[in-house]
């Protein structure tokens, strides 16, 4: 990956001709294009981890198992939230690890940690790096030095149970690495979110990660059974079982532990067959209200997609303007749209996944009762054209901060009786923040991940960058819209985890009480703090 921002090197971010003339007569963009400083001239401050545990740690898992190389410190000094990036590309990160460290097998992650706690060395567990709440930042807290523990090497299947489904894996496995090993066996996982390229299996059940067919496959804590978790102060075995009822339920509570109270090292993870058939669509709605209310009708009706996104009229704008003309087919269906009386609408996108009877049977019954709900269907063009960019949006932010342009996106969940009004207070807020910083831009937002009770709001907004003040330009907006949240029902964070980021509003959340006992916890899992310090908890 970039060490300056996302994906693969060779995959260079594009911005059409057209798409730059939007966002310049929309928000503005930078007079002169600014790409990141080189490799070379990012600052970092000299390592201090002591030599003595430098030693000892190249004693634990090998020589090339512990880097403090320029490089290797710039990948591990932040993740791909959007102040990471703005820093980084600036050359200037808030810090950087002392060392890398990879071990290879739980007893050398056992080693590791154990070291690490007698010489106060704070300990940052790596996965994919994709972080976007300041997860992985390299904070050390009041001890001597910061890690980061790279879990890259403890990435093998150890297990597939064809018969019950299951497949065991070190957690350092990545997303896309696990999916290519399932094929030959016709299973998928069905865990795509958006940083699908880059997650590693580990991560993902850390911060409780939810891909974008979540309506279908669910989210990652239903598919993990059992799992291993190294802390501290000592080993959790967690038996992968379809259920028990042994007390409270553990496995929920490591799983979006965020790397605070130890590390999984192994996942035990429900498969299901690999569909033949792929179906995704799109459906206009006249407005937002009637799209949220068809979504809800058709959760409860349990006649979900694997994958739901509808998207308000400001998304669906700034979707068909960055998309373009779309040659003659495009135009025509535009045409067709507006004159259906969808023309200022919303888009959107219903997926199926499975045996081709069973797609067929679904979507029949999902069209209907869309239609019942006032929903133009417009075929599958719409659909595919999601579906091949489904990943592309992080490389996408690459190129609108090269052009002085703020991207960021924030996600919360409500109940359906509540979505509607925390749209328009979570919009508003973002828009009056933005207008106080001197910079207007555009809002936006879909629903997506939908359950019987309610539904995930994704807020993505644009702006011009204040020169000079990014990054309280963004704390001002993400404080405003945090707040907005809170007071209007929402959760801080429906799969973007806690991090750093939101972590000052957990209490209002779970509580003083329940602040506490997660406190409690890692004081018996972590008794010297050195995991993930500053992160999850206030």
């Amino acid at each position: 990956m970039r060490w300056w921002g996302w994906g693969d090197p060779a995959h260079p971010p594009v911005l059409p001709a057209h798409a730059l003339d939007f966002l310049r007569e929309t928000v503005g963009v930078a007079t002169h294009p600014r790409p990141p400083v080189a490799l070379e001239q990012v600052r970092l401050a000299a390592p201090v981890l002591s030599e003595s545990t430098t030693a000892a740690l190249r004693e634990i898992v090998g020589a090339e198992g512990v880097r403090d190389d320029h490089a290797e410190r710039v990948v591990h000094a932040a993740g791909k939230g959007y102040p990471d990036l703005v820093r980084l590309r600036a050359g200037l990160p808030e810090g950087a690890p002392d060392a890398v460290v990879r071990p290879g097998d739980r007893e050398q992650l056992r080693a590791v940690l154990d070291r690490c706690a007698q010489a106060s060395v704070a300990v940052v567990p790596w996965g994919g790096g994709t972080s976007v709440v300041g997860g992985v930042a390299p904070l050390r807290g009041e001890h001597a030095a910061v890690i980061a523990l790279d879990m890259g090497r403890m990435a093998r299947i150890l297990e597939l149970d064809r018969i019950s489904r299951t497949v065991t894996v070190q957690a350092g496995i990545r997303a896309p690495a696990l999916e290519r090993a399932l094929v030959p066996s016709g299973f998928t996982l069905g865990h795509f979110p958006q940083s699908f390229e880059y997650v590693s299996l580990g991560g993902c059940a850390a911060t409780r990660s939810a891909g974008q067919a979540s309506s279908g496959y669910g989210r990652i804590e239903q598919m993990v059974l059992g799992l291993h978790f190294a802390a501290p102060a000592g080993e959790i075995e967690l038996a992968p079982v379809p259920a028990n009822a042994a007390g409270p339920e553990l496995r929920r509570l490591l799983i979006g532990s965020e790397g605070t109270l130890g590390v999984i090292d192994e996942l035990t993870l429900r498969v299901r067959p690999a569909p033949r058939e792929r179906v995704y669509e799109g459906v206009f709605f006249a407005d937002f209200a009637a799209g949220v209310e068809a979504l809800r009708e058709l959760a409860q009706q349990r006649a979900y997609p694997d994958v739901a996104r509808l998207s308000d009229e400001a998304e669906t704008r700034m979707s068909l303007a960055l998309a373009g003309a779309g040659g003659v087919k495009g135009r025509l269906g535009r045409a067709y749209v507006g004159l259906r009386g969808y023309g200022e609408g919303c888009l959107a996108i219903l997926g199926f996944e499975g045996e081709a009877e069973e797609v067929a049977a679904r979507r029949k019954r999902t069209l209907d009762l869309a239609r019942r709900g006032g929903g133009l269907a417009v075929g599958r063009s719409p659909g595919e054209a999601w579906r091949k960019g489904r990943f592309s949006a992080p490389y996408l932010r690459d190129e609108l901060l090269t052009q002085g342009v703020m991207v960021e996106t924030l996600e919360t969940a409500t109940r359906w009786s509540n979505v509607r009004a925390l749209h328009r207070a979570v919009a508003t807020a973002i828009a009056d923040a933005l207008a106080a910083e001197g910079t207007p831009g555009l809002v936006m937002c879909h629903v997506s991940h939908l359950y019987e009770t309610g539904a995930s709001l994704y807020f993505t907004f644009i702006a011009r960058q204040r020169d000079g003040a990014e990054l309280e330009q963004w704390a001002a907006v993400k404080g405003a819209a945090s707040r907005a949240i809170v007071a209007g029902g929402g959760t801080i964070t429906h799969h973007h985890a806690v991090g750093r980021d939101h972590a000052p509003w957990l209490e209002d959340e779970i509580g003083h009480e329940g602040v506490a006992a997660l406190r409690a916890l890692k004081g018996e899992l972590d008794p010297a703090g050195i995991m993930n310090p500053g992160k999850l908890l206030p």
